[in-house]
């Protein structure tokens, strides 16, 4: 009697379209359909927890929370009682002179002006991280399923978030030869990964690298710990909304903190595959903290949790999943972080 074959991972899709449907639409045409189309089962955990980090960050809508109906109603209040203030201030400027409440009136009118363009701007930044992130879902289901129709739709999308990058010019002129000439759907979303990324990838893992340089050596040198935790909470923010900037996003304020909610929620989902970068292993092998004074050690770890952060934006906003490159690790971005002192190099430093 022989043995039934093993059935591979696969994705299933959740809800199907109308019969004669297509699916060649955007985002902002079909935005329902779009989120129905990209809810799978991923068998990948570092893909899965990609997309769950990105589902709390960006995709959560209409869930009622008593804290956000908190904040809205003493931002509600705020904005009141800042009318009420302002109405009040431009009163008083009439009743002194005319001149001085046009004045007034039009520094009034200037700062609305400047409030609208702000909250535009946010809501703008709000929703391109969205599409990025229902762009990333729904490459994963295309490559999943092999669906050609949908990886030549997404590929499109994907060609058009960067087509205000020179450096990226070839890449998109070639991908747009290649969309009608490919056949198979998993084919052509690897070409445009190999295509597209490498570029990305290579500028967020040098802030990255970066990053972790300076956090590492303020933390060595730093007298006092509240400077440490200050100098590493700017850092991680400032390495965050960089990533997100390579990879087509424009956080603003409320977008960056959003994004560092997807971050944060990928780290801890994620908090137990770190191991597999073979860090606790160089760490003990070496003898580093036998080796290190305790002002270096503190540097080391602060740059290794700098590096997590960036690892873990690089996966929230990279908007196709690993599927031909390979995802960095911290020794890929940080090794300076884990030198081996026999062969002269030193953690915190180059050799």
């Amino acid at each position: 009697m022989s043995d039934a074959p093993k059935s591979r991972p696969r994705a299933f899709r959740l809800d199907e379209l109308a019969p004669g449907e297509t699916r060649d639409f955007t985002i902002e045409e079909r935005p329902d359909a779009y989120e129905a189309e990209t809810a799978l089962l991923v068998g990948d955990p570092a893909e899965r927890a990609a997309e769950e980090a990105q589902a709390r960050g960006f995709l959560r809508r209409g869930a009622f929370s008593w804290g956000g109906l908190l904040f809205s109603a003493l931002g509600g209040l705020a904005a009141f009682s800042f009318g009420l203030w302002l109405d009040q201030l431009v009163e008083s400027l009439f009743a002194r002179s005319a001149a001085l409440g046009i004045i007034g009136l039009g520094l009034a009118g200037l700062a609305l002006l400047a409030i609208l363009v702000l909250v535009g701007r946010e809501t703008l930044a709000i929703f391109r991280q969205r599409k990025i992130a229902l762009l990333h879902k729904a490459l994963a289901l295309a490559h999943e399923t092999d669906d050609r129709d949908l990886a030549r739709a997404r590929i499109g999308e994907l060609a058009a978030l960067y087509e205000k990058r020179p450096e990226t010019a070839a890449a998109r002129a070639h991908l747009a030869d290649l969309r009608r000439d490919i056949v198979d759907g998993r084919d052509l979303i690897d070409i445009a990964e190999r295509q597209l990324m490498p570029a990305l990838d290579s500028a967020a893992r040098r802030e990255i690298a970066s990053a972790a340089k300076r956090v590492s050596l303020v933390a060595a040198i730093s007298p006092r710990a509240v400077i440490d935790l200050i100098f590493v909470a700017a850092q991680a923010l400032r390495l965050i909304r960089r990533i997100a900037e390579i990879y087509g996003g424009r956080p603003g304020m409320l977008g960056a903190w959003r994004l560092a909610r997807a971050v944060g929620s990928h780290l801890a989902i994620t908090g137990g595959m770190a191991l597999g970068d073979g860090i606790a292993q160089q760490l003990i092998g070496h003898g580093l903290a036998a080796k290190i004074s305790a002002r270096l050690g503190e540097g080391v770890l602060n740059g290794t949790l700098t590096a997590r952060i960036g690892l873990s934006a690089m996966s929230v906003c990279r908007p196709t999943p690993f599927f031909v490159e390979k995802p960095p690790t911290l020794g890929d971005v940080a090794p300076f972080l884990f030198g081996d002192p026999k062969k002269g190099g030193a953690a915190g430093g180059q050799p």
